[in-house]
């Protein structure tokens, strides 16, 4: 069954030294976006282009390493990922479902956090998140977790599909030590009013959560979605709040749209008040990113009323850009509707930010089909307010629409569209230079690394093109199934999720 949740599908002032430290540091990829500044770039080299994804031992077995070619290690997931890989400390993380369960005791329906060894792939430990009772509205029936974790230390930082921020220990319960003030995780695992679970080794140790829907009345649309954001002690978050069943009606219109957390305990310190719930469209899946821009330290956010807003540390607002072009808005003197072909977006891409510049797309929540769209690149310098022309550098609105995070370098822009196009554009002006149609919707992002283009489809192919002014196809690798998450890599591998596997990908001799 199509889903409309499955769109969610994508670093107090930080020190320079800070920020580049992060930045260079090697070779993990511990958030979503890798840094704070969540362009999708990596350092990484010598990453494979010829890739066999390797046969199952039987109908339904584990693959058999003996028919793979350049893949390091692969893990059996649920049987829907939309979750991104962070990659931190030694370990893989990422979410999926329970159909097929790692532990008996968790039978059904769950949201799960998997961690794995990052050399072996070894199972490490899980989340098991029981679904909300409201179901599709709140909670999508076998959409799993698809918050894309943030590693800190020792410290795992997520969304989970109850509309939660959790922290966890990244070690899981192995160690034998709680080591937070929340202590009950059996009953936490069975849910409300259920026989607790008897918990074990591979089981995750939460430290502390944060109830948006308790908290601030959250109500996520069909599936919480944010991936947090990690700067100094402060945790930023998107709460998802959204509409519901009717398309209409918004039950919480005075619940902020981000939010800000002490990463230590959990409480709450900030909440944006520019009034974005009640101006948003569907719901806020996107994610918060963080720079320095023009000397400010700056949270920049793209939100569910078609806005890129910039917020200062304690989220009071310092900008707003719209990023739907006057053509989305009217049309021969008439105003368009969200939800036309060729009417206004919200914003479910990441911001990227490079060079003092904000590169964001527009797009809708996948089940709306193909539409116009555009992507814009900001530079908000030390302009306040409404700086939607003051602040505007270029927009393109030929793209079509897109819920895909940019990757930029050398000067150029590569986006995805949702119809299946992947798109290289001038950065300083916009235009396109070239374009390659995958034949199949793409629901992730772009990862420039190593030279190179990886970007996975709807027919589950993964594509790889050459970065650079010239269009050149590289190879193409089929794994078998949905590929929704975006690749990422770390530490010499290429990890690619699909919905039922997570493959680790190298060049082997």
């Amino acid at each position: 069954m199509r889903i409309q949740s499955r769109a969610i599908v994508a670093g107090v002032l930080f020190c320079a030294a800070a920020m580049l430290a992060t930045v260079a540091a090697a070779a993990d990829w511990p958030m979503w976006g890798h840094d704070p500044a969540h362009n999708m770039v990596s350092a990484e080299k010598n990453l494979p282009v010829i890739i066999d994804a390797g046969k199952a031992k039987g109908d339904s077995g584990p693959v058999d390493p003996a028919t793979t070619k350049n893949v390091k290690w692969v893990a059996k997931l649920g049987s829907a990922s939309y979750g991104n890989v962070t990659v931190a400390g030694g370990r893989v993380f990422i979410g999926t479902n329970n159909a097929s369960p790692r532990d008996p005791k968790y039978a059904g329906d769950y949201g799960i956090l998997m961690c794995f060894d990052e050399a072996s792939g070894k199972f490490l430990w899980q989340l098991a998140v029981p679904k909300l009772a409201a179901g599709k509205a709140n909670d999508y029936e076998q959409v799993g977790l698809c918050s894309s974790p943030a590693v800190d230390g020792d410290r795992v930082y997520a969304v989970t599909n109850r509309c939660e921020v959790v922290c966890l220990d990244a070690h899981g319960q192995a160690d034998g030590k709680n080591r937070g003030p929340f202590t009950d995780e059996a009953q936490y695992t069975a849910g409300p009013g259920k026989p607790p679970i008897p918990q074990s080794a591979t089981d995750a140790d939460i430290l502390w959560r944060f109830d948006m829907r308790d908290e601030l009345g959250a109500f996520p649309r069909n599936q919480a979605s944010s991936s947090p954001l990690v700067v100094g002690d402060k945790l930023y978050v998107t709460t998802s709040n959204g509409v519901d069943w009717t398309n209409k009606h918004l039950p919480s219109p005075n619940c902020p749209a981000l939010i800000c957390l002490d990463k230590i305990s959990g409480k709450l310190l900030a909440a944006e008040h520019s009034g974005i719930s009640r101006r948003t469209w569907v719901c806020n899946w996107s994610s918060p990113s963080y720079a320095v821009l023009a000397g400010n330290p700056t949270i920049v956010f793209g939100a569910g009323d078609g806005f890129c807003y910039g917020f200062d540390m304690d989220l009071k607002e310092r900008w707003r850009f719209d990023c739907n072009p006057p053509e989305r808005h009217v049309k021969n003197g008439k105003p368009l509707k969200y939800g036309l072909p060729d009417g206004p977006s919200d914003v479910i891409a990441t911001p990227v930010i490079l060079n003092d510049r904000v590169y964001i797309a527009v797009g809708q929540d996948p089940e709306q089909g193909d539409g116009a769209g555009a992507i814009n690149c900001i530079e908000p310098k030390n302009l306040t307010g409404d700086i939607t022309q003051t602040g505007r550098v270029w927009s393109n609105a030929k793209v079509g629409r897109s819920d895909s995070t940019a990757s930029v370098g050398d000067g150029l822009v590569y986006l995805a569209e949702f119809s299946g196009i992947i798109r290289c554009l001038d950065a300083n002006t916009g235009q396109e230079i070239w374009n390659h149609d995958t034949e199949a919707h793409i629901w992730g992002s772009t990862l420039l690394a190593d030279g190179k283009i990886y970007l996975g489809n709807e027919n589950g192919q993964l594509t790889i093109l050459a970065a650079g002014k010239e269009k050149k196809v590289l190879g193409t690798a089929d794994l078998k199934d949905a590929i929704y998450s975006t690749p990422v890599a770390a530490n010499g591998v290429l990890y690619v999720g699909t919905g039922v596997n997570l493959y680790a990908l190298e060049v082997r001799k």
